[in-house]
């Protein structure tokens, strides 16, 4: 594995802590957002990987999904939309009350079980996929 994709991981592995942190302090829109962040650095660690370029200053997790040609199991690539629209609401919520009402606890709870399951999928598409990181 090459040496700029462990660093995409690492921060992808931060931003997924935060989320967690951010789930246990009842800050869901900043849990909904850390689990897009964590798994938009996922995606670029994999572009990183194989194609040896800095990947395009995007958010768009499809982009990268298509980009790369990934075969993602459909039950998480449809996660990943759900995800990749749910990131607009939360970056930018024109109604915070809204977007707080939106993601409640049982439903940020989802996100984040899903997403520990999309960080670990897209890690088994990497050569050597331990990459010394955890999903905890």
């Amino acid at each position: 594995m090459k040496e700029q994709t462990r660093k995409w991981l690492e921060m992808s592995d931060y931003d997924w802590k935060t989320a967690q942190v951010m789930f246990r302090s009842r800050r869901y829109v900043y849990c909904i957002f850390m689990c897009h962040l964590a798994t938009e650095k996922a995606l670029k660690a994999l572009y990183w990987e194989f194609t040896g370029r800095f990947p395009p200053r995007t958010h768009s997790l499809l982009f990268f999904i298509k980009e790369l040609a990934l075969l993602v199991p459909q039950e998480l690539l449809d996660f990943i939309g759900k995800l990749n629209d749910a990131s607009v609401v939360t970056r930018y919520p024109e109604d915070l009350q809204k977007a707080i009402r939106a993601y409640p606890r049982r439903v940020t709870q989802e996100y984040l079980k899903k997403t520990k399951e999309v960080l670990r999928w897209l890690k088994t598409q990497l050569p050597q996929s331990s990459s010394g990181s955890s999903n905890n």
